[in-house]
This record gives C-alpha cells, sequence and structure tokens, in this order.
C-alpha cells in the first residue's frame, strides 16, 4: 500500500494540474471576449478622438468579425439599439430593418427606425478606417479585395504602408497585384530626392497603362505661372516626355479596341433585328413594317417576366427568351394569316397593311402599360464592366448580348440546314413556282417562315430590354436600320445580314467621334445608296432562279 501512494499522489497532482490550466485558458477566453465586446461598445462614444482610439483598438483583434464591423461603420449601416445600447449592423428591408449583433453575427430579426441610432463618423474618421480595412485586406486570399486594398493605400501613402507592401510583393505571386505594387513603387519613386532613382521611377512608368502614371509623368513637364518648368531637371522631363509618348502609343491601340467593341456591340443589336427580317423579306418578298412592334412585344414580356418573378431577375431573364419568342411568333403568324396572304403581290398594298398593324400594335402597348417607359432590370451578372486597365473596359451587359447575338445566328442557321422546315423555306426562297409543283406547302411555310422571323424578331427584343428603355417606340428606332442591313447584306442571306449588321456597326462608331451619331448615320445611308447602285443585290446575292427573275 505504502508504494502505491506515490502514484496515486502523483496522479492527483497531475489532474489538478490540467484542470488549473484549463480554467486558466477559459477565463483567458472569456477576458479576451469580453474585451473585444467592450471595445465594440466602445463604437458608441460620442468623441470621435476616442472613437478613433477603439477603432485602433478592435483592427488589433484576431477576431474575424472586426473587418465585418469596420466595414459597416463606414458604410453607415452600424447601429445602436436605444433600448439595451447593443451595437448591431443594420440593413434596410421592407420599410424595416434587418438587425444582427456586431460581435458574433447573430440574427436579430427586424426592427423599426425608432428602435436604433446610427454610430455617425466623420471624414477624418471614415479615411482612417479605409486604411485599417486596406491593411487587413493585403493578407486576404482574395485577389480583388488585396488589389482594392493597394488601391486605397496608394491613394496617401505612408512610409509604414509602404514597407508593409514591400514586404507583401516579397511573398506575392499574383500578376495582377505585382502590377499593382510595381506601380505605387514607381510613384513613390519619382518624388525621392535622388535623381537616379526619380529617373529609374519613370522608367518603371513608361511600361504601366495608368490614370495615376499619366498624370504623375505630366506634372513634370508643367510650367508654373512664370512660364518655368517644375520640374528644373531636363534629363527628368526628356525621359518623362519620352515615356508619355510610349504610353500614348498604347492608349491610342485601346481607343481602336473600344471603337471596334462599341460597333461589335451595336452591330450585334443591328443583326438582331435584322435577321429575322431577312428571313421573311428573302421567303416572301413582303417590306414588314410592323417588324419593329415584334421587337417591342419581346422587349415588353422581359418587362412582365420580371413583374412575375421580382425576386429572381436573372432566372425572369433567361425565361423571357423562349417567352418572347413565342409571344412574338404567335402574333407574326396572326398578321400573316389574317392581312398578309391576302395581299401577296401587291407590295404597296402590304407596306401599307404592315404599317397599319405597328401602329395598332403600338396603340394597344400604350393602353395596356401605359404610354410612359419601363424600366426593365439588368440582371447582376449583366452589371458593370470587365477592367482590363484604367484605359480599356468592356460592359458586361454589351458582352453578353454579342455573345446572345451569335448563338442566335447560329442556332437559326442550323434550324435552315437541319430541319425539314428549314429545307421547305429554302426550297421556297429560291423558286416558289418549283416548290409548289413539287408538293411543298407554300401557304404553311410562309406562315412559319413570318412566325419564325417574328419570333426572333421577340428575342432581339429581349437583347434590346437590356440597353434602353422599354416603350411604345422601341421598335421604330431600329426598323430603318434593319432594312439597310438587310439590302447592304443581300436579301435573304443569312451571313449576309451577319457581315452587314457588323460593318455597319463599326462603320457608324468610327464615324461619330469626327461627324457625330447623326451625320454618322447619314453617311452610312449614302455610302449603301451608292453600294447598292453598282451591286443591287448587296454583298452575298441570293441565289437560285427567283433571285435571278
Amino acid at each position: 500500500m505504502k508504494y502505491l501512494m506515490p502514484h496515486v499522489i502523483r496522479f492527483f497532482l497531475v489532474i489538478l494540474i490540467m484542470f488549473s490550466f484549463v480554467k486558466i485558458t477559459v477565463a483567458q477566453e472569456a477576458e479576451v471576449g469580453q474585451t473585444f465586446s467592450t471595445t465594440v461598445s466602445g463604437l458608441k462614444i460620442r468623441s470621435l478622438s476616442k472613437k478613433g482610439q477603439f477603432v485602433e483598438q478592435l483592427a488589433q483583434f484576431q477576431n474575424p468579425q472586426k473587418t465585418v464591423i469596420l466595414q459597416a461603420l463606414v458604410d453607415g449601416h452600424l447601429f445602436e439599439i436605444r433600448e439595451d445600447g447593443r451595437v448591431v449592423i443594420a440593413a434596410k428591408k421592407s420599410g424595416k430593418y434587418s438587425i444582427v449583433l456586431a460581435e458574433n453575427g447573430d440574427d436579430l430579426g427586424l426592427t423599426d427606425n425608432s428602435a436604433i441610432k446610427k454610430i455617425k463618423i466623420n471624414n477624418r474618421l471614415r479615411t482612417q478606417i479605409r486604411r485599417l480595412i486596406a491593411n487587413l485586406q493585403l493578407s486576404s486570399p482574395d485577389v480583388g479585395l488585396r488589389l482594392k486594398a493597394i488601391k486605397t493605400l496608394s491613394k496617401s501613402i505612408k512610409p509604414d504602408d509602404l514597407n508593409t507592401l514591400k514586404i507583401l510583393a516579397e511573398s506575392e505571386e499574383n500578376s495582377s497585384v505585382l502590377d499593382a505594387l510595381e506601380l505605387v513603387f514607381a510613384l513613390d519613386n519619382i518624388n525621392s530626392s535622388d535623381r537616379e532613382t526619380r529617373l529609374l521611377g519613370i522608367e518603371n512608368l513608361k511600361q504601366k497603362t495608368s490614370f495615376k502614371a499619366v498624370s504623375r509623368l505630366q506634372a513634370l513637364l508643367d510650367k508654373d505661372s512664370e512660364g518655368q518648368f517644375v520640374e528644373p531637371d531636363k534629363e527628368i522631363r526628356k525621359q518623362a516626355k519620352s515615356a508619355l509618348v510610349k504610353i500614348q502609343s498604347r492608349l491610342n491601340t485601346y481607343e481602336v479596341a473600344q471603337t471596334v467593341f462599341f460597333g461589335l456591340s451595336l452591330g450585334a443589336v443591328l443583326v438582331l433585328a435584322a435577321i429575322g427580317l431577312a428571313i421573311t423579306f428573302g421567303v416572301m418578298g413582303v417590306i414588314n413594317m410592323a417588324h419593329g412592334e415584334m421587337m417591342m412585344l419581346g422587349a415588353y414580356t422581359t418587362y412582365v417576366m420580371q413583374q412575375i418573378m421580382p425576386n429572381n431577375i436573372s432566372l425572369a431573364l433567361i425565361l423571357a427568351i423562349p417567352a418572347a419568342f413565342m409571344v412574338s411568333g404567335i402574333v407574326g403568324i396572326g398578321i400573316e394569316r389574317g392581312i398578309i396572304r391576302h395581299l401577296y403581290g401587291r407590295p404597296l398594298e402590304t407596306l401599307l397593311a404592315t404599317f397599319g398593324v405597328s401602329l395598332v400594335l403600338q396603340q394597344a402597348v400604350r393602353s395596356i402599360f401605359s404610354p410612359l417607359n419601363r424600366s426593365v432590370i439588368t440582371p447582376e451578372f449583366m452589371s458593370g464592366s470587365w477592367q482590363i486597365n484604367d484605359f480599356l473596359a468592356f460592359t458586361w451587359n454589351r458582352l453578353y448580348i454579342l455573345f446572345f447575338c451569335l448563338l442566335v445566328f447560329t442556332c437559326l442557321l442550323q434550324i435552315l440546314k437541319r430541319t425539314k422546315l428549314g429545307l421547305e423555306v429554302r426550297a421556297v426562297s429560291q423558286n416558289r413556282n418549283m416548290a409548289k409543283a413539287m408538293g411543298i406547302p407554300t401557304d404553311r411555310v410562309d406562315a412559319m417562315t413570318f412566325g419564325l422571323g417574328s419570333g426572333i424578331a421577340g428575342v432581339a427584343g429581349v437583347a434590346l430590354s437590356q440597353i434602353t428603355n422599354v416603350g411604345p417606340n422601341l421598335g421604330q428606332a431600329y426598323i430603318v436600320d434593319s432594312f439597310m442591313v438587310v439590302v447592304f447584306g443581300g436579301v435573304g442571306n443569312l451571313w449576309g445580314t451577319l457581315v452587314a449588321g457588323f460593318s455597319l456597326g463599326i462603320a457608324n462608331k468610327v464615324l461619330e467621334p469626327f461627324a457625330g451619331a447623326v451625320l454618322a448615320k447619314i453617311l452610312v445611308l449614302v455610302f449603301i445608296i451608292l453600294f447598292i447602285q453598282k451591286r443591287p443585290r448587296g454583298l452575298f446575292p441570293q441565289k437560285g432562279r427567283a433571285a435571278e427573275s
């Protein structure tokens, strides 16, 4: 027994030590949690100087909630509950405020505006908080956040910030972040008192495409009120001028790329608007003045779908594509069966009749939706732009419309080449009498062709709703351009319509900076008139006996 006693004593001593360690650890964790909670509560203090101290103290904690709290404070979303003084993050929702506890993110439900009080800050404190957030974001795994942090710090760089960025550059692997860091270092080098360092900074800026680089280099060439150069060193001015020339040459390339992009995006809209017209005009020889109203119906279908599904705008837009095709297609078939089939062979009367239909459709829309324009919401995935650099950006909505145009064109091409309807449409367009003699029901083909062309016009209206207001006169702005595209490309030729649409779109955008929007369109119209004098059947004339007659 006496041999067991020491072992038992040791065992209890170990248990006692472990229990004490756990107790101390729990107490320390509770103290840290309490300190974090106390710091968050300190943000309510009225004194802005002391509030700044609490902000600095908050940024020292390892709690991930600190960044959320600081961002909410900058954005004006940090509030205090009047009743118990708890600090919460609030967001407006359905006339009330959805609140969560700031220190841990616990959901506290909805409350009225009168139950909470905003925690206010001034511009100096707001700048201080943004710098703290930026320093915290520098260690984020998200590349976008690191770039945002560098941009924030570079607005007024300090020695401590510069050291932090140099440490980041040693371990950074992302090329975009490294490029942003090199820009900051180059701009800082230009402000150096050492001449060689300044020349090195200018040499590095020569490779950068940035507003800041251009502005800083231009400042070296400025003169004061007495006509003297602000920068006295002639060599530095010479190198700055050389760097600006090199940057400007790149800017000219970016301007061309931007012009081509806007031209292609305009061309995509023209192709979408004209492609349905190319089918009906090419197969049936009908000048459909109501084609623009088919696009209008597609745009209003998009608006209606968003009203039905207000909480899911993206899905509403996707479902609007087949819905617009069906609505415009059915209306198109109704117009063909009810009016146009009685007027074949009388082009002037067909033109007047379809013009009357366009007026009826416009008035119907005014009666149902009112004459006012309707706003269609752009989904989140189509908002914003793809920012390549400071001088070149492509808007997502126009990029998606460009891809959508090519997709619609490809689908239509496959329908005409690989389906029975497509075979019949091609047969009727090349020689109607021979197709009829071969047993093809030309009346049904006419109706389906007109419906297909009208349906595609409706799909074009979905795309137009994302770049312009939806109103009763939406289609009138594109009907003349659509006919120009069809005639220029070659009546009934889809490839001609595609090439003509993109060509006219680019031509418009190239001429606009020199001639203005209106004169550019006039010049394009004059060009088409002269072109048709030389090639009456357009760029890609239709083949077949009917085309020869």
